[in-house]
């Protein structure tokens, strides 16, 4: 992911922990490999290579991904969008399975550059986070290069923004993300294609924090208090039950 990842649990002994954090790190190796945009095992990987119209069976974990990708998208009037612009094709170009389909696969309508890179890093930790808890652990910490995720315990952290103020912020059960406004050529490759869809007139915002029920919505969301209009940002920070931090 391009990151560094610090996991924290505690359980009741440590050889019960110890297996908790390991089975944690596999989770987050296995988002890695599934969503990574190029890497021969991705399955993005295989859904860009597709052709369009030719169904192509995935993971439900990607899915499950996609699926909420496509749903920041709606909500956002189309800011969210991790599709590159190198190819014609945007998020709600891609089908998907009913939910209640056991047989998982998407579609490209129109040729895609998927890259989920804003989002991939928050779902990774809410995978973390399901193993800690499925293993046992009484409370646990899942931090990604600064976008983190606890439960069953409180936690107070200083967010720092792009002018040098620190906003204490306390939570529990929650997440946080963060995102700053890059300059032009420094900005990652998978987050380039947001800024196009920069509503014209509109200058980004520097910075954005996030808090969210889950990790994988904070990250979404990041993108879309950047760069949308305030009232689409407050209605999809409405809908997905997050708030902004300011």
């Amino acid at each position: 992911m391009g990151t560094w990842v610090a996991i924290e649990a505690t359980a009741h002994d440590e050889r019960s922990v110890t297996a908790a954090i390991a089975a944690a790190y596999a989770a987050v190796s296995d988002v890695e490999r599934r969503l990574h945009p190029h890497r021969q095992e991705s399955e993005i990987a295989r859904i860009n290579a597709c052709e369009p119209g030719k169904p192509v069976p995935v993971d439900p974990m990607t899915w499950e991904v996609l699926e909420l990708a496509k749903s920041v998208h709606a909500l956002s009037g189309g800011i969210f969008d991790p599709c590159l612009p190198s190819r014609p094709g945007c998020l709600s170009d891609l089908a998907l399975s009913a939910p209640d389909d056991p047989s998982k696969w998407v579609l490209c309508q129109v040729p895609l550059a998927l890259d989920l890179g804003g989002i991939a890093k928050g779902y990774a930790i809410d995978r973390a986070i399901a193993m800690l808890s499925a293993a046992g652990c009484h409370s646990a910490l899942v931090n990604a290069g600064g976008d983190l995720r606890t439960y069953g315990r409180c936690e107070e952290i200083l967010i720092r923004h792009a002018d040098g103020h620190c906003v204490p912020v306390m939570f529990k059960d929650e997440a946080i993300a963060v995102s700053e406004l890059a300059p032009s050529g420094q900005r990652p490759p998978e987050h380039r294609g947001y800024y196009v869809r920069c509503p014209s007139g509109r200058p980004p915002r520097q910075s954005a924090a996030v808090c969210a029920s889950t990790a994988a919505v904070a990250d979404a969301l990041t993108k879309c208090v950047l760069l949308g209009e305030e009232q689409c940002v407050a209605h999809a920070l409405r809908a997905l039950g997050a708030r902004e931090i300011s």
